[in-house]
């Protein structure tokens, strides 16, 4: 589970989906994204103790029966180390779920916010170490472009003029 709280900005703390559902709209996913954030660190973390904690583990299974008391202890302590990381990885990956992103890359620590773009399913991507959300991708390529400056300003306000109603 992520230590940080849930930072959502609507009351009810749930992502706003555009029209298609399942989908975020730009300012709704960078909203999002100290959140997210917080989750990706969360799953870099565990990876990475993973990454560590395993083959250590393997290698003293491998000569369990030669083990000194120390050695023992610390095979038992990896044991519990490792059901820990796993399961804050578990944790994060639901949280993540429950927000309708996407893990794209658990070991760089890569997600996708789905959205449409230009009538296609597209997605915002951050990775983790970046500091915004600046990338997009349409559904099933890999390779990220930058997302437009037009894309963060606020749409434009009809003009009213004296005799519209």
């Amino acid at each position: 589970m992520s230590t940080t709280p849930n930072r959502a900005g609507n009351p009810a703390g749930k992502p706003r989906r555009s029209k298609d559902e399942g989908t975020l709209d730009f300012p709704t996913a960078r909203q999002m994204l100290p959140l997210v954030r917080s989750i990706v660190t969360d799953i870099v973390s565990s990876r990475t103790a993973l990454s560590r904690l395993v083959p250590e583990q393997e290698r003293l299974d491998r000569h369990r029966r030669e083990l000194v008391w120390q050695e023992r202890q610390r095979r038992y302590q990896l044991s519990e180390e490792i059901r820990t990381a796993e399961s804050a990885l578990t944790s994060a990956s639901a949280e993540l779920t429950a927000l309708g992103v996407g893990l794209v890359d658990a070991d760089a620590g890569e997600v996708d916010f789905p959205t449409r773009i230009n009538g296609r399913p597209a997605a915002y991507c951050w990775k983790y170490g970046e500091d915004a959300l600046g990338h997009w991708r349409y559904s099933g390529e890999q390779q990220r472009r930058p997302v437009p400056t037009d894309w963060d300003q606020p749409s434009p306000t009809p003009l009213r003029f004296r005799g519209n109603p």
